[in-house]
């Protein structure tokens, strides 16, 4: 029995994902469902992209993922089904899967036609759920849909280089519960652009000019302990996704703030890395 994953941007106040589940458990009651967040963002794209492109790899192969961000079928927004690197994605052509189709090529994309007769106002429970428990009974994506050969591209999950000015300029896509900051800047186009040159890392008014392997490689531990400052250390760090992130060690954002209050950074906000 194939799992089902759910990442959406329902949050957890409404009905919404408790009638989802109910819908997949009548129809096939031995499912098994995993929530990985109804937490994005309302609408926001990058952020359910980057959550799937760094949950997914995680499950077994031959996992059913389903994407409900940003999900309402228009004429200029279809509903797929996707294979890609053994896994199933059910989404919309939004541009959610393109972060991580830039990394693995799909295998198969359909786009489903089952909703072609009527317009649906909860996608999930009319046709994302249909799709997702035809799969798990064995039954072939192919018989949903027509075959299609591109997704739409997230244009700004891509960072811009500037050979010229020795920059890269990328922004904010992610911001953790930790309010640590996640940007569209990966380590493979950090080390590429920057050929291991000195950089400065600019986030509004705050520099950069260190990236350390971990959140503790902030601290000095040669230094005893009643003598170190380590709350509040300011970080810069590729994360285990391999984006750079910019974070403070140790802060709580209900009390003192993280690194996205702080260091006044929200959403799609700029940060650059200037290269000698």
């Amino acid at each position: 029995m194939a799992l089902i994953t759910l990442t959406t941007d329902f949050g957890n106040k409404d009905h919404f994902i408790g009638s989802v589940k109910g819908v997949i458990y009548s129809e096939i009651p031995e499912a098994k469902i995993v929530e990985i967040s109804n937490e994005i963002s309302p609408f926001n794209i990058a952020e359910g992209a980057y959550i799937i492109e760094n949950a997914y790899k995680n499950f077994p192969k031959g996992s059913i993922h389903i994407l409900g961000v940003d999900s309402e079928k228009t004429p200029e927004k279809k509903h797929l089904v996707i294979i890609l690197d053994d896994h199933y994605f059910i989404c919309a052509d939004n541009g959610i899967m393109s972060l991580v189709a830039k990394r693995i090529k799909p295998k198969k994309i359909i786009e489903i036609t089952l909703n072609n007769t009527h317009s649906s106002s909860f996608t999930l429970l009319d046709v994302f759920i249909k799709v997702a428990t035809h799969i798990c009974r064995g039954g072939s994506i192919d018989l949903v849909g027509k075959k299609i050969d591109k997704l739409k591209e997230l244009y700004d999950i891509n960072p811009i280089l500037n050979e010229t000015n020795k920059e890269i300029t990328g922004n904010v896509i992610y911001i953790d519960n930790y309010e640590n900051v996640v940007t569209n800047i990966t380590k493979s186009i950090f080390d590429e652009f920057g050929k291991s040159r000195s950089y400065t890392i600019n986030a509004r008014n705050y520099k950069f000019n260190s990236i350390v392997n971990s959140y503790s490689d902030a601290i000095k531990f040669e230094i005893k302990k009643e003598l170190r400052k380590e709350d509040g250390k300011k970080i810069a760090m590729f994360n285990k996704a391999g984006f750079l992130e910019l974070a403070i060690y140790k802060s709580n954002p209900l009390i003192t703030g993280g690194a996205s209050s702080l260091f006044g950074l929200n959403y799609r906000d700029i940060i650059t890395i200037k290269f000698d």
